[in-house]
């Protein structure tokens, strides 16, 4: 695998032949945070934005570099 992740996502646009993920970086999220919108910046100072959440398995997890094929 050219990065190291596989995926069995076949309509996900970085899909490669043989379960490869093909994209360059893999954004993952806990899916309580699956809506989040990513394009904006705040300052982290304001919106207390420096806390790490914690998934006790692989199931409460979602991919957001998921982009389906068109």
């Amino acid at each position: 695998m050219p990065n190291g992740v596989a995926c069995s996502v076949a309509n996900c646009s970085f899909w490669k032949e043989g379960n490869n993920c093909g994209a360059s970086e893999i954004q993952i999220e806990i899916d309580q945070h699956a809506s989040a919108n990513f394009n904006e910046e705040f300052a982290a100072d304001d919106l207390g934005l420096f806390h790490q959440d914690q998934a006790k398995t692989s199931k409460v997890t979602c991919c957001q570099t998921f982009k389906p094929k068109e």
